[in-house]
């Protein structure tokens, strides 16, 4: 080793939340940070949202609906979670 420590660096991103998830979160808007080359997947995880998935949530990054969950997050990223829309 040549005595210098790997360098890590963080990223931030604004994460959206809409309808009974808003609600569930406390909040319709949070910023976090998080450490450079996360996955959305790794989001998820964080946030325990694996079940609503599955259930038909959708995930947009910078407006763009996601079919990935393996696309790694970038610095000022905007990430929407969208619950399924139900009508009548």
């Amino acid at each position: 080793m040549d005595g210098q420590a790997d360098e890590i660096s963080a990223i931030r991103v604004k994460i959206l939340f809409f309808g009974p998830l808003a609600e569930l979160m406390g909040s319709r808007e949070i910023v976090v940070s998080l450490i450079e080359g996360t996955s959305l997947q790794d989001l998820v995880d964080r946030f325990e949202l694996s079940e609503m998935l599955s259930s038909g949530l959708r995930v947009a990054i910078d407006g763009v609906i996601q079919d990935s969950k393996e696309v790694t997050l970038h610095d000022s990223a905007e990430i929407a979670f969208l619950p399924p829309v139900s009508g009548g």
